[in-house]
């Protein structure tokens, strides 16, 4: 990423091209963003600056999360908790303060996690006897907790939630994708067998999968990551990878089956019905602030933000427009109609601000990524209409004007919204599918993974996902869990499959 150009309004203010002597200079918007095909990076930045989701934070890698921007992650926050609640699970809280002595305990989660970790050596001015970690995940205290909690097989299973922040320093920091502060959610199971333990793994990544098809209305692929890539300290993971616009991939959620590595760390036991003496198997699984990320470059244009509208903070904004008295009529009129669509369910704005002109607002609302918008002037007002534009049609590159009748504009911009959603789902899912090959041969692997996803036969050996990430900057993103058992030899190697399937490989962010 360019950060360099993060939320510099770095063009002056100009609607027309200009001339110094006998050179045509081309001043852009101060609101607009480099086209994604010049530089999808500074697209990225220009966007999620422009449309005020965040600003920078005073301390490196961090991130101020505007009203704007978390207002969608409210919204899907709110979706994916009620899916928690809805299956039994219960939200806590745990300490944002971990002693250093716990990460430590099971070997191969403390490696994994040495190199992010922000640790507390000092509190009320003098040096403490035992370091003191800010939570960079919450196995370690959870697990503590569940070793106390749990003693007994009725005890079982145990199903936590937690929303929290956590910290994990970031060289190479960006925006809701990569910051060393994110919100997220993080489950907490313990379960009296393995069977009991991997449904629920499988449960939880049902969980990402709906919420983002359903909801963020990406083209998520749901598969198991490879052992290079699994989370440190479990035994498998599983993951959903989206593809983003310019073809790489996000992971935008992950479900770990932990087997009884963090039990036997932590001592969380049980008595079985026939009292002897068990180990606990445990799942741990989370979804983050990326997930916005992940939204914002699967759908975005060179306008701006395109949100689908079950994440758009306004679904539809009312653009009044008449000047003097014409101006109070529209704007009477405009004020009644929300009422009547936030009625009906739909999240509605009029933008009533009298210093900015329509032109404005609606390049505004554009850059925001509002669905419907909606221009309500004297002749709309006199016709009993108004003039609603989308913000994108597809396959349609223009997003047509059209009159709707006022008296029946709740139902039909309901009806609207379904579609715009269904639309975005659609339109992702055709992207990812035109940019995915499924290859044979290196050359073909080569060109496949430059702008899209290449699906391959892989060996498995890490030393074979090393030298090709080393080559195409490609990793091994999932085995798919849909599709049919295929045999064949390692793209790069030769060697036999090792997954009995073809393995999705991207670039990643």
């Amino acid at each position: 990423m360019h950060s360099e150009r993060e939320g510099d309004h770095f063009n002056s203010v100009a609607s027309d091209p200009g001339r110094v002597g006998n050179l045509k200079i081309m001043v852009r918007d101060e609101r607009s963003v480099t086209p994604q095909s010049e530089d999808f990076s500074a697209w990225y930045n220009d966007v999620v600056f422009r449309a005020e989701l965040v600003d920078r934070g005073p301390v490196r890698g961090s991130m101020v999360i505007r009203p704007y921007g978390y207002r969608i992650w409210e919204l899907l926050q709110a979706d994916l908790d009620r899916r928690i609640k809805a299956t039994g699970h219960q939200n806590a809280y745990f300490p944002l303060l971990i002693p250093q002595s716990y990460m430590q305990r099971e070997a191969e989660h403390v490696e994994g996690f040495a190199p992010e970790l922000f640790t507390v050596t000092h509190a009320g001015g003098k040096e403490l006897e035992e370091p003191l970690v800010v939570r960079p995940t919450s196995e370690t205290i959870i697990g503590e907790m569940m070793a106390k909690w749990i003693s007994s097989h009725r005890d079982l299973p145990l199903l936590l939630n937690q929303w929290a922040n956590v910290l994990r320093w970031e060289m190479r920091p960006r925006m809701f994708l990569r910051t060393s502060e994110f919100l997220w959610q993080e489950g907490h199971t313990a379960h009296a067998d393995a069977a009991d333990a991997t449904a629920e793994t499988m449960l939880a990544l049902g969980f990402y999968q709906d919420l983002a098809v359903e909801v963020a209305a990406l083209a998520s692929v749901p598969g198991e990551k490879t052992p290079g890539e699994r989370f440190a300290g479990a035994e498998r993971t599983f993951t959903i990878e989206a593809m983003m616009r310019d073809g790489r991939a996000l992971q935008s959620g992950t479900s770990h089956f932990m087997g009884t590595n963090f039990a036997k760390a932590f001592g969380i036991t049980y008595t079985s019905e026939n009292g002897t003496a068990e180990l606990c198997h445990t799942t741990s699984w989370g979804m983050s602030t990326r997930m916005v990320g992940g939204l914002i470059m699967t759908h975005g244009d060179d306008k701006g933000l395109v949100l689908p509208p079950a994440l758009a903070p306004y679904q539809v904004v009312i653009v009044p427009i008449g000047r003097a008295e014409q101006a109070e009529a529209t704007l009477a009129a405009a004020a009644e109609l929300a009422g009547r669509l936030e009625r009906s369910g739909i999240r509605t704005h009029v933008d009533a601000r009298p210093q900015l002109s329509p032109g404005f607002k609606f390049n505004d609302w554009e850059m925001r990524g509002v669905p419907l918008r909606l221009e309500l002037g004297p002749r709309d007002l006199a016709a009993g209409t108004a003039l609603m534009s989308r913000r994108i049609s597809y396959p349609r590159a223009d997003a047509a004007k059209e009159a709707i009748p006022l008296d029946a504009a709740p139902d039909l911009l309901s009806a609207e919204l379904a579609a715009f959603q269904a639309m975005l789902a659609r339109r992702a899912a055709d992207f990812r599918d035109e940019h995915t090959a499924t290859v044979s041969t290196w050359p073909q692997f080569a060109d496949a993974v430059a702008t899209g996803w290449a699906l391959a036969f892989h060996c498995g050996d890490q030393a074979c996902e090393d030298d090709i990430k080393a080559e195409t900057t490609a990793t091994p993103r999932c085995v798919p869990l849909a599709g049919e058992p295929e045999q064949g030899k390692c793209v790069r190697c030769g060697k036999p499959s090792a997954y009995g399937k073809r393995v999705i490989f991207a670039r990643a962010y």
